[in-house]
C-alpha cells in the first residue's frame, strides 16, 4: 500500500481526508503541523506528501523548502492544500517544487486524482529511466561508464530537459507564444496540454496541434531565423521546461544519434498532420466531428479510465466545420446518447459509439 503523508492543521480537515484516503486503501500519516510535518517525512519517507499552507510552527512554504534540500526527501511529489486560491500563491507554491495544488474546499475525486496522477509520473519516470539505464548498459557498457552524458535517445532528451532546464507555469487560455514571435525557444510539457492554432482572416482560429505531457513543441528552423508560423495557449493548467533553440542546436551537433531519433520525431509528427489534412478534406461531417471528440480526448485524459470535459469551441477549431454544421452534429450526438453537453463542454457517455462512427 501507498503511504501518503498528511499534514494539516484543522483537526475536522485532517481527520475527514485521511478518512477519505484510508477508503482508497492509503496507508495515512498524518501529521498537526508543519514542524511535526518534516520529522515524520523524514522518519517515514512517505509515497507522497499533501500540505496545507497556513500552518502554526512551519507553515507549508517552509516544509516544502526544507524537504526540497534533503537528499531522502526531496524527490518525494509533493501536493498544496489550501484555501489560498490567488495565482500568486499558486505560482509561489509551484516555483519552490511543488507538484500540484488543491484549493479547499474540494470532492475526493480531486485529491484521489492528484495523488495517482503524480504517482503514475513518478512510476512511469522511473521505469523509463531504468530501461534507458539497461538499453545504454546493453548497447556499450564501457561506452556507458565513460560517456555518462551522452544523449541518445528522445526519453533522454525529455530527461535533459526536467534536469536542466528551468519550468514555466501557464494558466488556461494563457498564451506561451504568439504567431509572428520570435522563435527563441523550444517546449517540453510536463504536466497539461497545449493547443497550437492560426488565426485566419475572418478572425478565427485553426488549431493545428494539440501537444499533452511529454510532447515537444515550439519547432522551426534550426539554421535560419525563422519566427513561430503558430500561437500556442494552455488549454488546462500547464507547467513546461523552455530550451533555448540554440542549447538545442549544440546538444545535437555533440549528440548524432539524438540528431536522427529527433529527426523521425518530427517525421511521425508530419504523418499525424498529413493523416488530419486527409480527414478534413474527404471525411464525411460527423466522422471528421468524432474523430476530433477522440482526439482531444486521448490527448488530454489523464488515465483509462478518465472521461475529460472538452471545451466547444477548442473541437470546432480542429474539425474544420462551419460552426453551425459542428453544432447540429453535436446535438445530433447528444440525441443519440453518445456526448452530454455541459455549458460550454463536451463529455463522452458511449465511447464506442464514437469509435463506430469513427
Amino acid at each position: 500500500m501507498k503511504k501518503v503523508l498528511l499534514i494539516e492543521d484543522d483537526t475536522v480537515v485532517r481527520e475527514n481526508t485521511a478518512e477519505l484516503l484510508e477508503l482508497a486503501s492509503y496507508t495515512v500519516i498524518t501529521a498537526e503541523n508543519g514542524k511535526t510535518g518534516v520529522a515524520k517525512a523524514k522518519k517515514h519517507l512517505p509515497d507522497i506528501i499533501i500540505c496545507d499552507i497556513m500552518m502554526p510552527e512551519l507553515n507549508g512554504y517552509g516544509v516544502l523548502h526544507i524537504l526540497s534540500k534533503e537528499e531522502s526527501t526531496k524527490q518525494i511529489p509533493f501536493i498544496f492544500l489550501s484555501a489560498k486560491t490567488e495565482y500568486k500563491d499558486m505560482r509561489k507554491g509551484m516555483d519552490l517544487g511543488a507538484d500540484d495544488y488543491i484549493t479547499k474546499p474540494f470532492d475526493e475525486s480531486e485529491i484521489y486524482s492528484a495523488i495517482e496522477s503524480r504517482l503514475a509520473k513518478v512510476a512511469i519516470f522511473n521505469e523509463n529511466k531504468e530501461k534507458q539505464i539497461t538499453q545504454i548498459a546493453t548497447e556499450n557498457v564501457e561506452e556507458f561508464l565513460f560517456q555518462p552524458n551522452e544523449i541518445r535517445t528522445i526519453e533522454q532528451l525529455r530527461i535533459y530537459f526536467t534536469e536542466n532546464v528551468e519550468e514555466f507555469l501557464f494558466q488556461p487560455n494563457e498564451i506561451i507564444y504568439n504567431e509572428g514571435d520570435n522563435s527563441n525557444y523550444v517546449y517540453l510539457i510536463n504536466t497539461g496540454v497545449v493547443k497550437t492554432y492560426k488565426i485566419d482572416e475572418q478572425g478565427k482560429e485553426l488549431i493545428t496541434s494539440i501537444n499533452k505531457e511529454n510532447d515537444f513543441f515550439g519547432f522551426t528552423s534550426f539554421t535560419h531565423n525563422i519566427n513561430y508560423k503558430e500561437a500556442a495557449a494552455a488549454i488546462e493548467n500547464v507547467t513546461t521546461f523552455r530550451l533555448t533553440k540554440n542549447e538545442l542546436q549544440s546538444l545535437l551537433e555533440k549528440n548524432h544519434f539524438l540528431t536522427l531519433e529527433l529527426i523521425d520525431y518530427l517525421s511521425d509528427n508530419v504523418s499525424e498532420i498529413k493523416e488530419h489534412l486527409l480527414e478534413m478534406a474527404y471525411s464525411s461531417v460527423r466522422r471528421k466531428t468524432a474523430s476530433t471528440i477522440l482526439q482531444f480526448s486521448k490527448k488530454i485524459k489523464k488515465s483509462p479510465t478518465d472521461n475529460p470535459k472538452i471545451s466547444r469551441s477548442d473541437l470546432a477549431s480542429i474539425a474544420g466545420i462551419a460552426t453551425e454544421t459542428f453544432i447540429r452534429t453535436l446535438s445530433d450526438f447528444k440525441k443519440e446518447g453518445i456526448i452530454e453537453i455541459e455549458g460550454r463542454n463536451i463529455k463522452i457517455i458511449n465511447l464506442d459509439k464514437l469509435k463506430k462512427i469513427n
